[in-house]
């Protein structure tokens, strides 16, 4: 009796640990809501986005009248990548609703202006038990899909209480996240437990899912999404316009979703250093943060910069003499690295992990980047192979690498196709997702 009882008490055990864990992760969420209420709230006060549809962040909003498939991209990068998932899905399954959520007003924002009316725009709900049981009860989604790393224990606890299939998409797990998770270990097991299906960006982020507790049956390598994305056809053509306007005659280098913390800081240092060589040059600098748009150009005018800002009118006079343009505006990265010689991609100079490498290595740009780039360790890690982005290490070196391409048209041209090469190389992930999306919504 002894011996058949000791797996009953273990799993009881388990359990029992799997809901305590549940109830303080639960009470800890109820005591940060407010917190981070008052935090958006204050940002609100610099930018009135934040006040938006603020009660969708505690599940309000309208209801739908049909079930719908459900997309989630936590902020402006994710909800790009999902953007040939939605396109898709529509034309698919036109008589389904689709909507989209995301965390951030930059996120919202970006998606308002991609899907217009393809997908309704909500904000994701804080992952508390009651504001997530009210947006369920609102969406009412038949399929979730949520986009690269959101863990959250109550949010996927009611997708498998409803019995809501789940599928993460282009899924990935950086070393610090897995250690972060691996703390709350019996949650997030549980968490991923709830009949979740992993569509992990590479092997090494799927071996981090199952090693986290997610099914190694549903656990699938079907690459990144974010190499499905379509260049617009008149992208060359609005890059040479922006050009035309901002530097005429002049070598460009676009520095896209840089932070703050030394980053830039130290391109303003390395741009200095490429004027000395390339006295005309001109350094796009694209903040991620649209609340530090103001700080960046306190920034450069502490420095003593020649700067404009995109969003206001310029003289000819003041664009002729700029150093810096400052862009300032949303959605406009893809077109002015278009315009540029060479690429610089942010948030790689400082412990941020790095964004986007696929966008400039599309458009056949030779991409610099600084060495933090476990975000996207396997795109990163590839492109720098292949021969197609080079790591530096601080503005003297990012400085002479900029100035050496910018004298170095062929090297630029064999760069930049050795990326496009890339890009192409690796598309057909939408396919593969797709694979596992239709089964589930036609059950």
């Amino acid at each position: 009796m002894a011996t058949a009882s000791l797996p009953a008490n273990s799993r009881y055990a388990r359990r029992a640990s799997r809901i305590h864990l549940r109830f303080i992760y639960s009470l800890l969420a109820y005591l940060a809501a407010p917190l981070i209420s008052v935090a958006l709230l204050c940002r609100g006060l610099r930018d009135r986005s934040y006040w938006r549809h603020f009660g969708e962040r505690f599940g309000f909003g309208p209801t739908l009248e049909t079930p719908c498939i459900w997309v989630h991209g936590v902020s402006m990068g994710e909800v790009q990548a999902a953007a040939a998932l939605v396109s898709t899905l529509r034309q698919r399954y036109p008589e389904v609703p689709i909507v989209v959520t995301t965390f951030t007003p930059t996120g919202a924002n970006r998606a308002r202006l991609l899907f217009k009316d393809l997908a309704q725009v909500r904000y994701l709900p804080y992952d508390l038990p009651g504001s997530v049981r009210r947006f369920f009860k609102r969406v009412r989604p038949r399929l979730a899909v949520i986009f690269e790393t959101e863990l959250w224990p109550n949010l996927y606890r009611e997708c498998g209480r409803r019995r809501v299939p789940l599928i993460l998409a282009s899924a990935r797990l950086s070393p610090r996240s897995v250690g972060r998770y691996r703390r709350l270990g019996a949650l997030f097991r549980e968490t991923l437990s709830h009949g979740v299906v992993v569509a992990a960006q590479g092997k090494v982020d799927a071996d981090r899912f199952r090693a986290l507790g997610a099914d190694p049956g549903s656990t699938h390598v079907t690459g990144n999404l974010k190499f499905d994305f379509a260049v617009p056809a008149d992208i060359a053509a609005r890059g040479h316009r922006l050009r035309a306007r901002y530097a005429p005659g002049r070598p460009v280098w676009t520095a896209g979703s840089t932070h703050g913390g030394g980053e830039e800081e130290a391109l303003i240092e390395a741009h200095k250093r490429v004027r000395e060589l390339h006295s005309g040059a001109l350094l796009v600098m694209a903040p991620r943060h649209p609340n530090r748009f103001g700080e960046v150009a306190s920034t450069l005018e502490r420095q003593s910069v020649r700067f404009i800002r995109r969003s206001q009118e310029t003289s000819a006079a003041a664009i002729e003499g700029a150093e810096v343009l400052l862009l300032d505006t949303l959605g406009e990265l893809l077109d002015f690295y278009a315009a540029a010689d060479v690429a610089f991609v942010g948030g790689s100079l400082v412990p941020i992990g790095g964004h986007n490498l696929l966008e400039p290595a599309a458009l056949g740009l030779p991409i610099l980047t600084g060495p933090n780039n476990f975000n996207s360790e396997d795109v990163a890690r590839l492109l720098i192979a292949r021969g197609a982005a080079e790591v530096v290490t601080g503005p003297q070196e990012l400085g002479d690498r900029v100035a050496a391409l910018l004298s170095d048209p062929a090297a630029r041209v064999r760069i930049g196709a050795e990326g496009r090469a890339f890009v192409d190389a690796n598309r057909g992930a939408l396919v593969k997702l797709m694979g596992l999306i239709v089964p589930l919504l036609e059950q």
